[in-house]
């Protein structure tokens, strides 16, 4: 009971600490809040906008609809070129997607010799080279139905129409989920930093030292520190997915899928802070283990399956993954605000997440207790 009250009041401490750091309560506010924010308004991925012009050789009808049906918002009010501008204005990037419509194009259509169109793309504007194209494809095959003599032939019917329907994000914002990535990887960046932070803060004001006269346990003071700051990290991050991503931004989470993040988010976070006194007791400051943090970060951002799918990395990668709480995490935090997932389907990983913490945090007890008797 006593090592419990210890722990206890020792992490209270730690949020006194916190709470006299500017700089780190500067970074918890920015983290859950522009750092969201910023990226899902600004990040655009999908073809907003995109400038686009039309080369009418034919000088038609159909060529003055298809001009016609290129609106917004994917597209701006489209231009008209000659054949000879083509070069020039896509060389100096004024048009992103060029449409060559060739001569006799209706006269073509009107005989079933299927003409070709060629579209042009800036590939420099990866993001909408690679999904422009299929959007002018599907506008333009609508326009021509009118004119083609072939439409209503058999062979040109397809056999199987696949009708996709979106569960969560049924428009497919692109926003909405880099927002929920951003609260996701601003965990694993805080969690790992305070932690780290709050052991390095001790070695280098000499608290430790004061702390080693007291009859205090290694154990409690390092849970103490997982217990304080891993629920500044909840509290912070339960506040930005209410107040930035439900609020501001707009995306619709279950009020029925919170507690169980919750619940989860504290679990990863039991192992996650963990990890960030192990990385704070193998330097002996801030700067280097903000160059040995650095790295790991980047590992748990990019090949935990939030940015990348996990099944699309080689097979060792995949299995070297499963030892990274992280990788759990990210399927979890899916399943449960993507897809509103139950308890039910989403405990394996839960329980992953614990056996991990588990394991890290047996091994930097040990380190943590080596840490304190070389400081004795």
């Amino acid at each position: 009971m006593h090592k419990a009250w210890h722990i206890f009041q020792l992490g209270l401490k730690e949020m006194l600490s916190l709470a006299r750091d500017p700089v780190l309560l500067f970074l918890i506010a920015y983290a859950f809040t522009f750092s969201v924010y910023t990226p899902s308004k600004s990040a655009v991925m999908d073809v907003v906008n995109a400038s686009i012009a039309i080369v009418n050789e034919d000088n038609s009808e159909i060529a003055r609809d298809i001009r016609a049906s290129m609106l917004p918002p994917l597209f701006l009010p489209a231009a008209e070129i000659s054949f000879d501008d083509i070069n020039h204005d896509m060389d100096t990037g004024k048009y992103t997607f060029v449409v060559d419509l060739p001569p006799k194009f209706e006269h073509d259509l009107a005989r079933d010799s299927k003409p070709e169109v060629q579209i042009v793309t800036d590939a420099t504007a990866m993001s909408q080279a690679g999904r422009g194209p299929g959007y002018i494809q599907n506008i333009i095959m609508p326009a021509v139905q009118p004119y083609w003599a072939g439409a209503g032939q058999p062979e040109s019917r397809q056999l199987i129409s696949l009708d996709t329907r979106g569960r969560f994000n049924a428009n497919y914002q692109q926003g909405w989920f880099v927002a929920i990535n951003q609260v996701i990887n601003n965990i694993s960046v805080l969690a790992i930093f305070l932690t780290g932070a709050a052991v390095l803060r001790e070695r280098e004001h000499g608290n430790i030292e004061h702390l080693l006269v007291m009859p205090l346990q290694p154990f409690e003071l390092m849970f103490a520190k997982i217990w304080a700051n891993g629920l500044v990290v909840v509290v912070a991050a339960m506040a930005s997915l209410f107040l930035v991503v439900k609020g501001a931004i707009g995306v619709p989470v279950e009020p029925s899928s919170v507690p169980l993040f919750a619940a989860g988010l504290a679990i990863y976070l039991f192992s996650v802070t963990a990890l960030g006194i192990m990385l704070a007791t193998l330097v002996r400051s801030m700067p280097q283990f903000g160059l040995l943090a650095f790295p790991v970060f980047l590992v748990m951002i990019l090949l935990s399956g939030g940015q990348t799918p996990l099944e699309s990395m080689p097979v060792p990668l995949q299995k070297f993954m499963q030892l990274v709480p992280s990788t759990h995490f990210v399927a979890f935090s899916q399943a449960v605000l993507f897809r509103n997932a139950t308890f039910g389907m989403v405990w394996p990983s839960m329980a992953k997440m614990f056996a991990i913490g588990a394991a890290y945090t047996v091994f930097t007890l040990s380190r943590f207790r080596k840490m304190l008797a070389a400081v004795q």
